[in-house]
């Protein structure tokens, strides 16, 4: 079931409209601006016939609110102090939205009080001793030149009225949390323990995914800069199952339960074979396996292969064992990279064949560094977007954009499950394409349609 067929089937327990503390009152001080106008939308989908589907079933047309500066706020800028908390993995493009929150907060409101939180939510837990830094358009500068967080993170949860507590003791009343999942999980969690004190205090969040697997808020900032590095390490695995004779170039990426850095990986530089990701099993032995595979590729005379696969891929073929998770909830993966290796070799020295497996585990490496290009514009419009939102009283929220708009969406829908890659997609179609891989895994549709040699 899909996040809107969901939607649709819950249609009581979810909401497209975001909550707001109340009236907006105050005129907004930006100035050389055009304002949107209050009550704008904007489609929750491009797509005309799902729209109308959704619309016959819902009794309405489901739009998001359209996200920008109004002519009119709720928060006075004199009074407004500011709290910013990274949470979660590190992502590209984290210090680009730091900077952009502090510099649209100081040049566009004159917001002089601006907190950011050290490692997460822990920061805002006393018991954690974490003194905040205290930011303003100077000391952030030049950090989008660096990868990660100047603020430092954390996974996992404090306790909810710990974290509301110091907000009210410290007079903050617009709050902007940047992380995935389980951070905006917390944030709607606080805002909701918000709204039961009667604090007007407004919940705001930035979408920071690496696995693209939030729902609603379109591609999630810094993917763009985890697939271009991405790409490159997959350079240097071709180079490197060129080096021998039967050369393998295998290539571990982020991915916990979306394969979308792999697929996207792959067709970005399509000179990988196979990409294995989450969404499909796939079996090692047998006709139909892994092996068989490989032994297809080189059968058809070529002298090596490239695999990709995404850390949550093949799950199913490690023995049972007790779950495990970690700070944030997530189900810890089994090492799916180093396990291939070791079955890829066994079985090829099993079966005479010379082969050499060189394994690359760049995850660390593509989340590190800083944002490129459109990704570093994404962080910044985000941002920008963010502090409007924020400043007008919207709360328990996420920015997101969708096309070339940018929308509010209640956090309680961007993670509502997680985006996954379809296996009907095109993008997936295109993974297909661009690897050949069904030609090599010998599926019968595929034997009979494949009139060229897979790449």
């Amino acid at each position: 079931m899909s996040a809107l067929d969901k939607i649709v089937a819950n249609r009581s327990e979810y909401s497209c409209m975001v909550e707001t503390l109340g009236e907006c009152k105050i005129a907004s001080p930006v100035r050389h601006h055009e304002f949107i106008t209050a009550g704008e939308r904007i489609l929750v989908t491009e797509n005309r016939n799902r729209l109308d589907v959704l619309a016959g079933k819902l009794g309405h047309v489901p739009t998001f609110e359209r996200a920008g500066p109004l002519a009119r706020i709720y928060h006075d800028p004199s009074w407004t102090r500011v709290g910013i908390v990274t949470a979660g993995g590190l992502c590209p493009g984290l210090n680009n939205v730091i900077k952009g929150l502090v510099e649209i907060l100081s040049f566009d409101y004159g917001v002089k009080t601006i907190f950011g939180i050290r490692y997460g939510y822990a920061g805002l837990n006393p018991d954690c001793a974490c003194r905040p830094l205290m930011l303003n358009p100077d000391n952030v500068d030049t950090i989008h030149e660096l990868g990660g967080t100047i603020l430092g993170s954390s996974r996992g949860q404090q306790p909810t009225g710990v974290i509301v507590d110091t907000l009210a003791r410290m007079n903050i009343n617009v709050l902007f949390c940047i992380g995935g999942d389980g951070s905006l999980r917390c944030a709607r969690d606080v805002a909701q323990e918000c709204a039961k004190r009667a604090l007007k205090i407004s919940i705001v969040g930035i979408p920071k995914t690496i696995d693209n697997d939030l729902n609603f808020v379109g591609r999630s900032f810094g993917f763009e800069t985890a697939v271009a590095e991405a790409a490159d390490i997959i350079r240097n695995a071709h180079v490197e199952a060129k080096g021998t004779a039967g050369g393998i170039g295998l290539v571990k990426l982020m991915g916990r339960d979306s394969g979308f850095i792999a697929a996207y990986a792959s067709i970005a530089n399509p000179v990988v074979n196979f990409c294995l990701v989450p969404e499909e099993k796939f079996a090692l032995e047998g006709d139909g396996g892994l092996f068989a595979a490989l032994e297809n590729r080189f059968r058809a005379g070529k002298t090596h292969a490239v695999i990709v696969v995404a850390e949550g891929a093949g799950q199913d073929l490690f023995e049972p064992a007790g779950e495990s998770r970690d700070a944030s909830g997530n189900i810890l993966k089994k090492d799916i990279g180093e396990f291939l290796k070791r079955e890829i070799e066994r079985h090829m020295k099993s079966r005479g064949i010379a082969s050499s497996v060189k394994y690359f585990d760049p995850s660390y490496t593509i989340r590190s560094v800083p944002a490129r290009g459109t990704d570093a514009i994404r962080c910044y419009m985000l941002a920008r977007n963010a502090v409007h939102a924020a400043m007008a009283g919207r709360t328990n929220c996420v920015v997101g954009n969708l096309g070339e708009s940018y929308c509010l969406v209640p956090i309680k829908l961007a993670t509502i499950e997680r985006q996954t890659v379809s296996l009907e997609s095109d993008l997936w179609r295109g993974v297909m394409d661009a690897t050949g891989q069904e030609y090599y895994f010998g599926r019968a549709e595929c034997r009979a349609s494949a009139g060229a040699m897979a790449p």
